[in-house]
């Protein structure tokens, strides 16, 4: 997790003027379903990001281990099975990259292109990495970042924290000490553009970014921070709308227990889709308040307000 260690600042930062799209809305978020990801092997699992697959699965990924997993909804209502893929992002895969790895992988964030492919963000080196489920080959895109290098930290714990694609483009966030949001295109693989959207109202002088998702022509932002989701057109870098959750992460049943009380949410993981908002913590291997001793993390599935079919 790239939990902040910054200290909050005293006030509010409100946004400026003229940062909001015309017909910007703001939605309030309820859980209407919540399940515990079981631990797989019993072993500590923060799951960091969330990705929507086309035929309806949701995958997820560990940032304590290398490795992507798919969601098992099964007979029980309270809890949801974590089961990894197989051949994916193996010991043996990873090894040509081994001389030039920094500590463990620390992966936050996952997606997939329209070819199948699985990529994920490892904050540590800032790599993006891609596995093919054709070749069972792993590559690390050679990603030419000098036109933003400038908004990197020396915080490795402050790099890449979600990541989304549309077609041949590729969004990556910039978690924080200089939260920026960053275009590739895959073909060059170039930086094309890079910006900023904020939360409506912040403790924070700039943004925190924790996952990404494309969906129907938007992206969309976790700030786990701010407790909120943006919806941002990209080509003007305007919030279309926000999603605020603040009220869901903190109710009584599912409040998890901070690394740093009351300044770090705990959402990690973001999916969308035409009638809801996916959402999963990466909860640092702590309890909730209510259960201390249960250490998975937690699944929401949120109606969205803005849905367009009522039947769901």
């Amino acid at each position: 997790m790239g939990a902040a260690c910054c200290v909050a600042l005293t006030g509010c930062f409100t946004r400026p003027a003229g940062m909001n799209a015309p017909g910007f809305n703001y939605f309030t978020l309820k859980a209407d379903h919540v399940w515990q990801m079981n631990l797989p092997d019993g072993q500590r699992f923060d799951a960091s990001g969330l990705f929507l697959e086309k035929s309806g699965g949701l995958l997820t990924e560990n940032d304590q281990q290398i490795g992507v997993y798919r969601v098992r909804f099964g007979p029980d209502a309270g809890s949801v099975d974590l089961e990894r893929i197989p051949d994916c992002f193996t010991e043996t895969q990873l090894a040509p990259f081994a001389r030039e790895k920094e500590g463990r992988y620390d992966c936050e964030g996952v997606t997939e292109d329209d070819q199948g492919r699985i990529y994920l963000c490892e904050e540590g080196n800032r790599w993006i990495l891609r596995w093919d489920p054709r070749t069972k080959a792993v590559e690390r895109l050679n990603i030419d970042w000098s036109p933003v290098e400038k908004y990197f930290s020396s915080d490795h714990n402050a790099a890449w924290e979600g990541i989304a694609i549309h077609g041949s483009t590729l969004y990556v966030a910039n978690e924080r000490k200089k939260g920026r949001l960053i275009v590739v295109d895959l073909n060059t693989l170039k930086v094309t553009d890079s910006f900023v959207v904020r939360a409506s109202h912040s403790i924070w002088y700039e943004p925190h970014y924790s996952d990404l998702c494309w969906f129907d022509g938007a992206l969309y932002a976790l700030m786990r921070e701010d407790h909120v989701i943006l919806k941002i057109d990209p080509a003007t870098h305007q919030a279309l709308a926000e999603y605020k959750f603040a009220d869901m992460e903190n109710d009584p049943e599912v409040a998890y227990h901070k690394l740093v009380p009351l300044v770090v949410g705990v959402m990690e993981g973001l999916a969308v889709d035409q009638n809801y908002f996916w959402l999963c913590t990466d909860n640092n291997g702590l309890g909730r308040k209510k259960y201390p001793n249960d250490l998975r993390p937690s699944l929401f599935r949120c109606r969205r307000p803005d849905a367009t079919d009522a039947r769901h």
